[in-house]
């Protein structure tokens, strides 16, 4: 028993340590708030947490099911990683040519959105790739891809990856949920700053990611 929790133990700790910062919502924060300019504070918490929700699946699909899938289609890692970063770096440089005025601050340039626009947003781009991008897909992948020595071994690191994702997922939401209370903190200018320089970062980070498939497709040739 004492073994199965020091092993339960050490996969969340490994997990945490590996998706989290890559996932990183803190830093996102301020590119969520400019994604959903036009909702209400109680908006907010409704898509804070479907994106949460959203993240936790895809991870556990990424952690469970990502090898399997790949190889029935035949993809792999880099060719991942390629598209994924062609997409982070398109939306980053999207938020880079934003206007500099606040709007996450200006609640009159809150609309009606329906229901719909939430589940339809919440996914794409919210979800993926500004929060669970190709990145944290293969690094979900890998810590999956980790072959268990017994039935009880695989579901007592498979319990503890679980409870990681829930803990990733936890960090999301509360975030994503504060996210227009810490920007309102930081003020008009304060805000352009932290957005232009966590979008700046996305957009490094989408160039790094295609890099890794790149190289990784040049060095199989």
């Amino acid at each position: 028993m004492l073994t199965d929790l020091r092993q339960f133990a050490e996969a969340v700790v490994l997990a945490v340590a590996a998706l989290l910062p890559i996932v990183n919502p803190l830093g996102g924060a301020p590119l969520y708030l400019a994604k959903t300019v036009d909702l209400t504070s109680a908006q907010h918490v409704e898509l804070a947490r479907r994106v949460a929700r959203n993240c936790a699946l895809l991870l556990l699909a990424s952690l469970l099911l990502g090898t399997y899938v790949l190889a029935f289609f035949g993809l792999s890692l880099p060719v991942v990683q390629v598209a994924g970063g062609l997409v982070v770096c398109s939306i980053a440089w999207s938020l880079l040519q934003q206007p500099d005025a606040p709007p996450a601050l200006q609640d009159e340039s809150r609309r009606m959105v329906t229901s719909e626009d939430l589940r339809s947003r919440a996914f794409y781009p919210l979800t993926m790739p500004l929060t669970v991008g190709p990145g944290s897909i293969s690094v979900a992948i890998a810590l999956g891809a980790n072959e268990a020595s017994s039935v009880r071994t695989g579901v007592v690191v498979g319990l503890a990856h679980v409870t990681a994702v829930a803990i990733v997922a936890v960090a999301i939401f509360v975030c994503y949920r504060y996210a227009e209370r810490i920007l309102r903190r930081l003020g008009h200018s304060g805000t352009v700053v932290v957005t232009r320089l966590s979008a700046f970062i996305l957009l490094c980070i989408g160039v790094q990611i295609l890099w890794n498939g790149v190289s990784a497709l040049l060095a199989g040739r």
